[in-house]
């Protein structure tokens, strides 16, 4: 059985900053194309978030199960065991850390039950997200999909290539 992390069973044992974290898109296995989503934080080494059902389980008892943690190291061998690789990841800030550091922790304290596409990892993270006063969140609960450029992000990019482009031009310096 692959390595997805580690249940948190005692208190205190994880003790992260959520002042800056990431959203971090990984491939699916099998038939998922939509691939998973963890949140990371960079501080105490750095340290993975993310639900994915009973991986001790199998059938429809697989469905419900604790999220899990795992540390950088435990990232690494995640993606080597489960044949992931990283797509991409988003850095955010969250103005209410300690929101999001409770939340989380009451969130890993208790069963989730995994419903595919309603209540999934995307809403894992959009939900420890919210509780730390952070704004973004999905527009699909596709994770592969999810950490795309938003359509903001893909104008603004426009228009800086666009005036770089009149700028080369026209000879000037910007």
């Amino acid at each position: 059985m692959p390595y997805e992390g580690d249940v948190l069973n005692a208190c205190g044992v994880v003790n992260v900053d959520l002042s800056k974290i990431s959203v971090v898109a990984v491939s699916g296995d099998g038939p998922n194309v939509c691939g998973h989503l963890l949140l990371q934080s960079p501080s105490g080494g750095g340290y993975y978030f993310h639900v994915t059902g009973d991986p001790n389980a199998s059938g429809i008892s697989r469905v419900r199960g604790y999220p899990m943690y795992m540390s950088e190291a435990g990232f690494r061998k995640y993606l080597k065991e489960t044949g992931k690789r990283e797509l991409r990841r988003r850095p955010l800030v969250l103005p209410n850390p300690s929101g999001a550091y409770l939340y989380l922790e009451s969130l890993l304290a208790e069963k989730w039950t995994w419903a595919v596409l309603p209540n999934n990892c995307v809403s894992f993270v959009e939900e420890v997200m919210k509780a730390g006063g952070g704004d973004w969140s999905s527009y699909s609960n596709c994770p592969a999909l999810a950490t795309s450029d938003s359509i903001n992000e893909r104008i603004a990019r426009f228009y800086q290539w666009m005036e770089s482009g009149i700028y080369g031009v026209y000879g000037v310096a910007h």
